[in-house]
């Protein structure tokens, strides 16, 4: 029988259209007729039909309101205005049929029924839109500040704005657990559609609860109502948000399950409140790593660019809105330390150099910290062993380097430590044992040995 009530309910936004087009073509025939009085006949029976599909939208808006969790004070004056719209519908049959129940409207001005039913039809269609889109959907086109002039309250999404340095300060409800709210919970939950007699846009709201009573109990997340639900699998009917909604990340509902926990409080930063950092890491904002010094350069030269491209090295822009440059000699394998000179006249702008493959030896390092820029550096599958590689610890930028198949050795691995900027140093198939030091610099230079394997997982051995 519930599934019937809500099938039925949900018919109710294709048959509330009815109604609507059966008395503005109504009106509109009576007005073009008013002279010419050649429709009298089918005029009526338009009404007719228009009252018979406004019961039927009545009726089954009447469903969807018991099964889709609205509030009743929501629905009422769209509910009773369409109700009137219903009985005038058969009122304006009736008196164009000339039926004695309605002798009194007989001496009713002729453009005043119209003129009410065109109002009355107006405002249970605004209604609807109410329900439907929200009490605002008119005006929710403009700005928020806008909004905010008029006084209309805005429930617009806001993203959840930690850094490293001011986490600790940040208000726990305000800043962290109202916006996972608002983005989640609140278009469901508000006053213009109150699902489940539950408000989540304030603390009142929350801490009434909803028609099942109250959704927070302090300190225990996981009887929370509000918690238990945000776990359950997407599929179960009683999951929230419901399938469709926009779904809250793992990270916020577990923050949502902390802050409960914590006694839910409305008031306080999150050191006051005494959470982990942990919960807040994947908040801040991330690094990018864009592959060159966060400087701004000037352009090179399009002739020295054209000039080094001629030889048959790539060279290539890292970014619409950066200057740097990525320099490759993947068609060039016969570079030698000797052509490092055709690079001189864009030595500002080269940030990444793939030189790996080609005929370099360990005299290239003195003419590589002529780039003062570079970030990323390949030098993998070439005869290198590392003789000399401290001269590149001028190059305050340098974060990687490749030195995969390379004759690097394990006298020159200590010369690393002392890159100010260098972050990972590739050298698997070199000389160095792979039992060596994993870290330098005090762990911020991570030394990459390869060789991974990956665990075995069941579908490895099926055969097909």
């Amino acid at each position: 029988m519930d599934v019937l009530k809500q099938l039925l309910g949900r018919l109710h936004p294709l048959i509330v259209h009815l109604p609507i087009g059966f008395i503005l073509l109504g009106l509109l025939l009576n007005w073009y007729d008013r002279k010419r009085l050649e429709h009298q006949n089918v005029i009526p029976l338009i009404f007719f039909w228009g009252g018979i599909s406004a019961v039927l939208a009545c009726i089954t808006g009447y469903l969807q309101y018991l099964s889709e969790g609205y509030a009743f004070e929501t629905v009422k004056w769209h509910l009773w205005s369409g109700i009137a719209t219903a009985l005038f519908s058969f009122l304006i049959y009736a008196k164009l049929k000339g039926m004695k129940s309605v002798e009194f409207l007989a001496k009713t001005p002729a453009i005043l029924l119209p003129l009410l039913f065109l109002i009355l039809i107006s405002f249970t269609g605004h209604q609807g839109g109410n329900i439907t889109h929200g009490e605002n959907y008119l005006v929710e086109p403009l700005p928020n500040s806008i909004k905010s002039a008029l006084g209309i309250e805005t429930f617009e999404a806001r993203k959840i704005a930690l850094t490293e340095e001011n986490w600790e300060e940040a208000l726990l409800y305000e800043d962290v657990i109202k916006p996972i709210l608002n983005n989640n919970c609140v278009s469901c939950h508000n006053p213009k559609k109150k699902k489940g007699e539950l408000l989540l846009y304030s603390e009142d709201g929350i801490l009434k609860g909803g028609e099942n009573g109250e959704v927070l109990l302090a300190n225990n997340a996981k009887e929370s109502d509000l918690f238990a639900r945000m776990i359950l699998p997407i599929e179960n009917d009683d999951h929230m948000p419901p399938e469709g909604k926009t779904q809250p990340t793992k990270e916020e509902i577990k923050l949502v399950g902390a802050w409960i926990d914590a006694g839910h409080p409305f008031e306080g930063s999150i050191k006051e409140v005494g959470l982990a950092k942990d919960l807040f890491r994947s908040f801040f904002p991330k690094k990018q790593d864009n592959g060159h010094p966060n400087i701004i350069i000037t352009e090179a030269a399009q002739d020295s660019i054209l000039a080094i491209e001629k030889t048959g090295i790539h060279v290539d822009r890292i970014s619409k809105s950066s200057n740097f440059l990525s320099i490759s000699c993947i068609n060039k394998h016969d570079f030698a330390d000797s052509d490092f000179k055709s690079l001189l006249p864009i030595k500002m702008q080269i940030a990444k150099l793939d030189l790996g493959g080609t005929k370099i030896t360990d005299g290239i390092f003195e003419k590589l910290a002529l780039l003062p820029n570079l970030t990323i550096l390949k030098l993998d599958n070439t005869i290198i062993s590392g003789e000399n590689i401290e001269q590149l610890s001028s190059l305050a930028h340098l974060k990687t380097l490749n030195l995969t198949s390379t004759n690097f050795g394990t006298d020159q691995l200590q010369k690393l430590s002392n890159f100010k900027s260098l972050q990972k140093v590739y050298v698997f198939q070199t000389k160095l044992d792979a039992s060596g030091p994993k870290t330098l610099n005090d762990n911020k230079t991570t030394i990459d040995y390869g060789n991974y394997t990956l665990p075995q997982i069941a579908t490895d051995s099926i055969i097909y």
